[in-house]
């Protein structure tokens, strides 16, 4: 199937496909109701006049069969871009086809046209798609944690309280 699977830009027509893979997405990761975009926000934060992110679909056959999200960061120390893949989502019914592979393989093609230096993501612990980053040459960074200022402590810091992580407690997983 590997050779089957085609990558291509999403487009701005592909708005609900997004959105559905990112409900599936959030779902697989038992966070069914953290999705708060719409096909509209997507509309117009993919595809308006600043997009703040951009995306891959990968079809077999002619279906939508996964999809890839992304935004750039850079490096002070590479002093170059890169891309941090925000989702990553292959169909069940696909999964060990070679679709994830060929999303990162695009992505990857993306980076040495345009001179990025690395990408970048976040995998749960308990997922099993670890193995296969690891298979296609990504490294887990042991000694570095992630961390997320997000929700009431992001608006309390936001507003000078000090007191907002004693209150809130870490950071959600979701937002």
């Amino acid at each position: 199937m590997a050779s089957d699977v085609v990558v291509r830009a999403a487009t701005v027509d592909d708005v609900e496909l997004l959105h559905r893979f990112s409900v599936d997405l959030a779902t697989f990761e038992d966070e069914p109701d953290a999705v708060t975009s719409t096909p509209q926000t997507l509309a117009r934060d993919g595809f308006g006049k600043d997009p703040q992110f951009a995306a891959l679909i990968a079809e077999h056959a002619g279906k939508p069969v996964g999809f890839a999200l992304y935004t750039f960061n850079y490096s002070v120390w590479t002093a170059a871009r890169g891309i941090f893949v925000e989702d990553i989502w292959v169909a069940p019914e696909v999964r060990r086809g070679g679709v994830a592979r060929a999303l990162m393989a695009a992505l990857a093609k993306e980076c040495a046209a345009k001179g990025y230096k690395r990408i970048d993501l976040n995998v749960l612990d308990w997922n099993p798609a670890r193995g296969f980053y690891e298979r296609i040459g990504f490294k887990w960074i042991r000694t570095w944690l992630p961390y997320r200022l997000a929700g009431e402590a992001l608006a309390a810091l936001a507003a000078g309280r000090s007191d907002a992580a004693r209150k809130t407690g870490a950071a959600s997983r979701s937002t």
